[in-house]
């Protein structure tokens, strides 16, 4: 893994440059969180020939520096858009999790020449789900999850900052409301909508509603795994990337 940063933006790096036709990997962490957790994923799917990119959006951990107050969904699209011409990259392959998910959908919809595939894990949020009871449910999901990676999450949530992470859920549940659904409606990218088995947050209804909004989705789903199925099984998930990148559009459901 190397480092770099461009735009107050902190990006980890793993692999070599792709060859010829072959994506790079962009992972796009949750809210308030920084890239680290999807380490073990990005160590895996390099092992496997990708080029990985992991950034920490603006205003997030080791990226709190470039956005002076927390970014709406929209912001850290057009933020994310920014870094990807600042790095010259072609098409990606865009694997985020949780509200991340919301963040790439967004990315898709208005910029559609920069996304070759979509894998979306543990989509939040539900729009039908009360704020008060997603809060619940993450509270819920927090004892089925490694405890390695409590002390990560926890972690990043003080160098954001409370208040960061409180108005970008605040940002996050508006969009939620008015905006995702309908830029997956503006997705024909093919999509792969993942979620652990007991995962609490994203339902096995509203996994299949995602996957059914956009132009060429499927939905997978691993056994044992919860909210972070990237970082509680990574071996898994880099098979099931693997096996998406391969398939045509509108391969196996």
């Amino acid at each position: 893994m190397h480092v770099t940063t461009r735009g107050g933006i902190f990006t980890r790096a793993f692999g070599t440059p792709p060859r010829d036709g072959e994506p790079t990997v962009v992972l796009v962490h949750g809210l308030g969180l920084s890239g680290r957790y999807f380490v073990p994923l990005a160590r895996r799917l390099a092992a496997q020939g990708a080029r990985v990119l992991v950034p920490d959006l603006p205003g997030n951990a080791r990226s709190r520096g470039a956005a002076g107050r927390a970014p709406t969904v929209a912001e850290h699209a057009r933020a994310l858009a920014h870094w990807h011409r600042q790095h010259s990259l072609g098409p990606v392959l865009l694997v985020a999790n949780s509200v991340g998910c919301q963040v790439a959908a967004a990315l898709a919809a208005r910029h559609p020449d920069m996304v070759s595939r979509l894998v979306l894990v543990g989509p939040a949020l539900d729009p039908a789900v009360p704020a008060w009871r997603q809060c619940a449910l993450l509270i819920k999901d927090a004892p089925r999850e490694p405890l390695r990676l409590f002390g990560i999450a926890v972690s990043d949530y003080l160098v954001t900052g409370l208040p960061r992470c409180a108005a970008e859920y605040r940002h996050a549940l508006r969009d939620a409301a008015w905006s995702f659904e309908a830029h997956l409606e503006q997705v024909h990218a093919p999509t792969l909508v993942v979620r652990g088995e007991g995962d609490p947050l994203a339902s096995p209804s509203w996994t299949r509603r995602v996957a059914s909004l956009v132009g060429d989705g499927r939905t997978a789903e691993i056994p044992g795994a919860a909210h972070a199925a990237h970082y509680s099984a990574p071996d898994a998930m880099a098979t099931l990337i693997q096996k998406f990148t391969a398939d045509g559009p509108g391969g196996p459901a």
